[in-house]
């Protein structure tokens, strides 16, 4: 791939955590140039978050370092006069600025959308937040936690007797920093024909309801409120965990042809012919039932062994495996999946990070250094405002 689809790009980042820094790496791993705008002597709070408190010491923390690879880094305090007429002074050279502050903050600082508008006429304007920037929610505090619980998700997940659960990563997060870069890459293509910028007004609650799909679908065209169902998918059985031998194996029978050629392999033909089970609605109504079939027959085989022969027939199944056995799968490696970086610091030590999960044009997108320590390009800010605003022999325009 000759160029990366962003390339030229010019891209602020204020944001704090996961969201917003989510939102930028995937800009900076689609080819734009995207500098983080932090507070001088504390920076992203995620730099001192994670498991390796050393790390959280030095500033860079294994939450930051996750999501920040390929970034620059340049302190300003919008609080001081001399840091907002330099944040302005970029601003007019950007193209997109990413902030996920609570509603409001950011005007409050001199900085709300009529004022970037006026700065910069072309600008894609994306302020990531937990309720969106207006409604009787907005100015409330939220993190992943609190639209887990808001937007429905942690009453579907678990079983009858333990959910409410908490979704084992910050899923809300994620699909908030994701929705924000999808809108600021489809807002950059719309600048290309009209020459305008966009303000965006990302919430994360929205966003979180929104990726919920069928659960929230389901009951707007039914009626029927989703339930928790553990391990099991509502729509179709069999379809969810069943037990090998060893442990936990996924199955996905969830046509016809499917659960026929999986009581082949299961050695239970007798399965076909039983009435509880001849369709996907009688099945779903005698889930528990085939579940126990099931499992005593898997029980006769690991379920890497069931993996390597349900797949090749046509009967999607697979592992439940650990975070470390999903990193370390072939697959990942096959596709070029990760990239080892040097760590910020020179200590010397390696730094693995997770890609985008799309292959361009057959080449995985990788980022363009490691994440930078706070305050890296302090001393190139004045040249890189000059350059953004074409101050600057090697002046890009995008």
């Amino acid at each position: 791939m000759s160029e990366r689809p962003l390339s030229g790009v010019r891209v602020l980042d204020l944001t704090n955590v996961l969201a917003g820094p989510y939102c930028g790496y995937q800009l900076m791993l689609l080819g734009a140039e995207v500098v983080k705008i932090e507070v001088p002597g504390q920076g992203d709070l995620a730099r001192h978050l994670g498991p390796d408190a050393e790390l959280n010491r030095s500033g860079i923390g294994a939450s930051f370092l996750a999501q920040n690879a390929g970034k620059k880094s340049v302190e300003l305090d919008l609080k001081d006069a001399a840091g907002r007429a330099a944040f302005a002074d970029l601003v007019r050279g950007a193209d997109v600025l990413v902030e996920n502050f609570r509603a409001g903050v950011l005007a409050r600082l001199g900085f709300g959308w009529p004022r970037l508008r006026e700065l910069n006429p072309r600008l894609v304007y994306c302020a990531i937040s937990g309720f969106g920037q207006t409604g009787p929610m907005s100015q409330a505090p939220a993190y992943d936690q609190i639209i887990q619980g808001l937007s429905g998700m942690m009453s579907i997940t678990g079983t009858r007797e333990t959910a409410p659960l908490r979704i084992g990563f910050p899923v809300c997060d994620t699909v908030g920093g994701l929705t924000a870069a999808l809108h600021i890459s489809a807002a950059l293509a719309g600048r290309n024909r009209t020459g305008k910028g966009t303000f965006l007004d990302v919430s994360m609650l929205e966003s979180a309801v929104s990726a919920m799909g069928w659960a929230v679908s389901n009951y707007l065209v039914s009626g029927v409120p989703p339930e928790p169902m553990g391990t099991q998918n509502a729509t179709a059985a069999p379809s969810g965990t069943f037990q090998a031998a060893d442990g936990p194996l996924n199955i996905a029978a969830n046509r016809q042809q499917q659960f026929e050629t999986l009581c082949g392999l299961l050695d239970r033909p007798d399965l076909l012919d039983d009435p509880r089970f001849a369709d996907r609605e009688r099945r779903k109504l005698h889930r528990d039932e085939l579940t126990g079939e099931l499992n005593r027959a898997l029980s006769r085989r690991t379920a890497g062994e069931w993996e390597r022969i349900l797949g090749p027939a046509g009967v999607p199944a697979a592992r439940v495996v650990t975070v470390p056995q999903a990193v370390g799968l072939d697959q990942l490696e096959h596709r070029g999946f990760f990239t080892d970086l040097p760590f910020p610091d020179g200590s010397g030590r390696v730094l693995k990070v997770a890609g985008g999960g799309v292959l361009h044009d057959g080449e995985p997108l990788r980022p363009t250094g490691p994440p930078p320590l706070l305050g890296d390009q302090n001393a190139e800010r004045a040249a890189l405002a000059d350059r953004w605003n074409g101050r600057a022999e090697d002046a890009v325009t995008p």
